[in-house]
């Protein structure tokens, strides 16, 4: 096939760095066309035959920077008035924070300013006291995550997590008298106390964790291996009951799990086992008046239910006292002195079922607000209370405290809470009808106003390992609404949100049904009057990146632009290497191709980086973290090479005189280590850049 040069300046189309390379007596650039693919390097940059036809890992790098340092200039100014906006929305709506608290006695050990204080309930504002800043360790630019204080009072173990590493550091600090910082443990993902001066740790080897260890403290500091997982599907995971009785080591596969005990009272005595693991039985142990109840996914139906036990009995002596309703997602579960509580959420709203344990049955149901998409229980009762306390939000509702009264059945809310500022944005429940028939939820947010057909559309999706699509609140989202933005959160196959079924009816050899759920999500919500294809962005991050890749292959003309967070684009290549920290615990939810050719066809059928083709792509930023060993940035790297060759082949071979090359941006943070890991000021401008981006490509004011 001939190729036509440009007269015009040309730039290196693999990496797209808009460095100028003019063709002419003194080229240096170079263009064939092979394999059916066009292909270029610069002569400087290929200095033996092998290299030419690529750049290498560290040229690209340096050339993502370099075009991204560019858009950054064309987007300067929208960027200002994008930050200068976001920060207004955070002041007027910040987000809750989450801040770490623990009630121990007549004490409460709480952060502030990144700092753990407490203070005696009984004496006041004048007994706070200091005990522990990052700053004393070295460790200033760490984040504090975990309080855990031994039952005397005597230690306290902080867990401090650094914003570009995964791994967190725990520090043990001797409270009694002036604080003293005993030791630093590194790599710790979990810890608890079981007696005053014995805590147990989880240790991460390589993104797994699967050993428990043992640290003695007051004398001859001693630390003993205590539990090890061999089979490298599990990971590994610490609890306590409420009742402080047991600490249980929780092992657990994407779809099956195993529960030790340990007595607090006699630590170093062997753990006892619940239950073996059984195939498909995932479960989750309580502790309460000497029995255990057992949050389970055993028997038919295969959904969540709670069942209760006495200790050292089979499973097949579990008694079920709770069944989750049909389509039903479990989202939490508190137990109090008398009552247990169960959130979940049905027909995509939310749920409170309150379950007597005298009686073993549930006893009340209550529907809580429409506007709700999110439950937060993250601040424990008192013992001896029967109220629960918990946060209600949703993406463009900032969060709500409310309060049950279970003997009362009373549901409160917070005393400066205005009902009048949930009211201004409409939320819509959905359902689109998918290729099957399976009809898929989908939850609208928008403001009540003409011309919906004109207005930008921003869909979300994630569909994978079970869990629900993110929708706590964020700032930026409530800023979009109220700039008349339409979003559309689709609750595809893969994702949880209709419960276990529902997971399973996307994963393996199944995933293309979330595929096919999420471009019919698309065209429903075009259908019902809500925007059009040149006005619609898709949005997601992580694993969701797999559906948004794979649509924006097969269906670009659904939509005018993309924007992914440390997507996962390359699946095959992933999962074909076993020596890649989490492939062998994920090949339940993507899949073995190296061994099940039917694997290997179905990933290779909707991965987004095997299947880019010549043709007329929407436009694309690419967010990608340089320490991120979840989504490593040579995948990327490759994905936006090969993405930007696809189009410029179309480009050059298209008949259409109006088409243009897409927009595809990768932006790497230098820092990071997987989605949600930057400074606050870092967020901002990264939202502020990804809302530049999309105003753009959508061509609005």
């Amino acid at each position: 096939m001939k190729i036509r040069l440009l007269a015009r300046s040309v730039t290196c189309f693999l990496c797209r760095c808009g460095t100028p390379f003019r063709t002419g007596e003194n080229n240096r650039f170079f263009m064939s066309w092979s394999n059916g693919r066009l292909t270029g390097y610069h002569r400087d940059w290929a200095p033996s035959k092998s290299m030419r036809g690529m750049c290498s890992w560290q040229t690209m790098l340096h050339c993502e920077r370099k075009r991204w340092e560019a858009a950054c200039v064309t987007y300067k100014e929208l960027n200002k008035v994008m930050e200068k906006r976001l920060e207004d929305m955070h002041q007027k709506c910040p987000p809750r924070t989450e801040r770490s608290a623990i009630k121990c006695g007549e004490y409460l050990y709480f952060e502030e300013d990144s700092r753990i204080c407490r203070f005696h309930k009984n004496l006041g504002i004048d007994s706070i006291q200091i005990l522990f800043s990052p700053e004393d360790t070295g460790l200033q630019d760490y984040l504090i995550q975990r309080i855990r204080v031994s039952p005397a009072q005597t230690y306290m173990a902080v867990t401090l997590k650094g914003l570009h590493r995964e791994e967190s550091t725990c520090v043990v600090v001797r409270v009694e008298g002036q604080p003293l910082v005993v030791c630093t443990i590194p790599k710790v993902f979990s810890c608890e106390w079981t007696t005053d001066n014995v805590l147990l740790y989880t240790r991460p080897d390589n993104l797994q964790c699967r050993t428990v260890y043992a640290r003695e403290f007051g004398g001859e500091d001693t630390t003993r291996l205590v539990y090890h997982e061999k089979d490298p599907r599990f990971f590994v995971d610490l609890y306590m009951t409420r009742d402080h009785h047991f600490l249980t080591i929780n092992s657990n596969s994407k779809s099956s799990s195993e529960v030790w005990l340990i007595d607090c009272r006699t630590p170093y005595n062997t753990p006892s086992l619940v239950q073996t693991r059984l195939p498909g039985v995932i479960y989750h142990v309580e502790h309460k008046h000497g029995c255990l109840y057992i949050l389970t996914t055993y028997g038919e139906p295969a959904e969540y239910k709670l069942m209760k036990a006495s200790l050292n009995s089979g499973v097949h002596q579990w008694k079920s006292i709770y069944h989750l309703p049909a389509k039903s997602r479990m989202l939490d579960m508190e137990m109090l002195e008398d009552y247990c509580v169960m959130f979940r959420r049905q027909n995509n709203e939310l749920y409170l079922d309150v379950i007597d344990l005298s009686i073993d049955s549930v006893t009340r149901t209550v529907k809580l607000p429409w506007w709700a998409c999110a439950v937060q229980t993250d601040f424990h009762p008192e013992d001896g209370s029967n109220t629960i306390g918990f946060y209600l939000e949703s993406p463009v509702h900032p969060p709500v405290m409310f309060a049950y009264s279970v003997l009362d059945h009373i549901l409160s809310v917070e005393a400066d809470y205005n009902p009048e500022r949930s009211e201004t944005c409409h939320v819509m429940r959905s359902r689109a009808q998918s290729k099957d028939g399976t009809l898929v939820p989908v939850t609208l947010f928008y403001k009540v106003d003409n011309g919906l057909k004109e207005r930008p559309l921003l869909v979300h999706v994630y569909g994978a390992y079970g869990m629900d699509l993110n929708m706590t609140f964020k700032p930026e989202k409530k800023l979009l609404v109220e700039d008349g933005w339409i979003l559309a959160y689709c609750h595809v196959r893969g994702g949880g949100e209709l419960g276990s079924d529902w997971h399973k009816q996307g994963i393996l050899e199944k995933k293309q049904k979330g595929l096919e759920d999420l471009e019919a999500c698309i065209v429903h919500i075009h259908e019902q009057g809500f925007s059009r294809p040149s006005r619609t962005a898709l949005e997601a991050t992580s694993a969701g990146g797999v559906l948004a890749g794979a649509l924006y292959n097969c269906r670009p003309w659904l939509f005018q632009a993309m924007v992914l967070e440390a997507p996962f684009l390359d699946v095959l290549n992933t999962m074909m290497d076993q020596s890649l920290p989490l492939t062998i615990e994920e090949q339940e939810e993507w899949g073995s191709p190296q061994t099940d050719l039917q694997h290997y066809r179905a990933i290779q059928a909707y991965c987004p980086l095997k299947n880019i083709t010549p043709q007329s792509y929407p436009s694309a930023l690419i967010t990608a973290y340089e320490n991120d060993q979840r989504v490593p940035l040579r995948g990327l790297l490759r994905y936006v090479k090969a993405l930007r060759t696809a189009a410029l082949c179309h480009f050059r071979t298209s008949d259409l005189p109006d088409w243009r090359i897409p927009n595809i941006l990768l932006a790497i943070h230098p820092g990071g280590s997987h989605c949600d890991s930057l400074s606050w000021e870092d967020s901002l401008k990264k939202v502020a850049s990804h809302l530049s981006f999309l105003h753009k490509e959508l061509k609005l004011e």
